[in-house]
C-alpha cells in the first residue's frame, strides 16, 4: 500500500483519513501540525503516526496532502525538499504556480465539507510532470472521499464557489426554511428533518431519473397550486440573480486568495 502523508491535521485532514482508513485504500498514515492536541487525537482515535515535522511527512510518504489554510501555506511549505512525491494541495484559492514555488509538481483540488461524510463533490487539476500511471493513483486516491472531476485549472476557481463554498449557501437557504416553517407551527425537531429529507430527497431525484431542475419543477408546479404560489414569489424577488451574484462574489474571492 502507498503511503500518504499529511501537512495539516484539521478538520478535513480528519476525514480524509479515516475514510483512507475505513476503505482500505492505505493503512500507513503520517500526519504533521503545530497544534499537538490534534495530533494527539489522530493517534490515540486512528493509530497513525504523527510528526510536528512537515519535512517528515514529506521524507516518509510518497503521497503528501497538504491540508493546511490558506493563510499558512508559505510557512507550511516554506524550507521543504521534496523529490518525487506526489504533493496535493487542498488549500482553497491557492494556485499551482504558487504550490510550485515550493515544491517541483503539485495537484490543486477543490473539495468540499461533505467529504467529512465521504460525500465530497469536487474538482482537481495537474501541473506539469505527472505520468498516467501517477495521474490514475491521484483519480484513484481522491475517489476515496466522492465525486471528482479532472479540470484545467482555471475553472477551479468556479468550482470553488459552486460547490466548494455551497454547503454553506444551501445551509443558509435551509436555515430561512426550518425558521419560517416553525413560525408557521410545526415542532422544530420534526421541520429540521423535513428539510433535509426534502433536501435530500430532490438530491436522489434530480440524480436517479436523470432530470433537470425545469423538469422537476413542471412536475411539482401544478397550475393554481401551492409551488406554482411560491415560485412566484421567487421570481418576483429575483432569486436567482441573488444566487448569481453570491456565487459571483465568492468566485471573486476564491481568485484573490490565488493573489495574496
Amino acid at each position: 500500500m502507498i503511503k500518504v502523508g499529511f501537512i495539516g491535521a484539521g478538520n478535513m485532514a480528519g476525514a480524509m483519513i479515516k475514510s483512507l482508513i475505513s476503505n482500505n485504500f492505505t493503512n500507513s498514515i503520517v500526519a504533521s501540525d503545530i497544534n499537538e492536541d490534534k495530533l494527539k487525537s489522530l493517534r490515540n482515535e486512528l493509530g497513525i503516526s504523527t510528526t510536528t515535522n512537515n519535512q517528515e511527512v514529506v521524507d516518509s510518504a510518497e503521497m503528501i496532502v497538504i491540508a493546511v489554510k490558506p493563510q499558512h501555506i508559505d510557512d507550511a511549505l516554506s524550507g521543504i525538499k521534496v523529490n518525487e512525491q506526489i504533493m496535493i494541495s487542498i488549500a482553497a484559492g491557492i494556485p499551482l504556480s504558487k504550490l510550485l514555488r515550493y515544491v517541483p509538481r503539485a495537484v490543486r483540488v477543490m473539495p468540499n465539507t461533505p467529504a467529512l461524510v465521504g460525500e465530497m463533490a469536487g474538482a482537481y487539476a495537474f501541473s506539469e510532470g505527472f505520468n498516467e500511471e501517477e495521474k490514475k493513483l491521484v483519480k484513484e486516491f481522491l475517489g476515496v472521499f466522492g465525486t471528482v472531476f479532472e479540470l484545467e485549472e482555471k475553472h477551479i476557481d468556479a468550482v470553488t464557489a459552486l460547490s466548494g463554498s455551497g454547503p454553506g449557501f444551501l445551509a443558509y437557504l435551509l436555515q430561512g426554511f426550518l425558521s419560517k416553517a416553525v413560525e408557521l407551527g410545526l415542532n422544530k425537531d420534526i421541520a429540521y428533518e423535513l428539510c433535509l429529507k426534502t433536501m435530500k430527497g430532490t438530491a436522489e431525484l434530480l440524480s436517479r431519473k436523470n432530470l433537470n431542475p425545469e423538469d422537476l419543477i413542471r412536475m411539482v408546479a401544478s397550475k393554481g397550486g401551492t409551488t406554482e404560489a411560491g415560485l412566484k414569489v421567487l421570481e418576483e424577488k429575483e432569486v436567482q440573480r441573488i444566487l448569481g451574484e453570491c456565487l459571483e462574489a465568492a468566485h471573486k474571492r476564491s481568485k484573490e486568495l490565488g493573489k495574496n
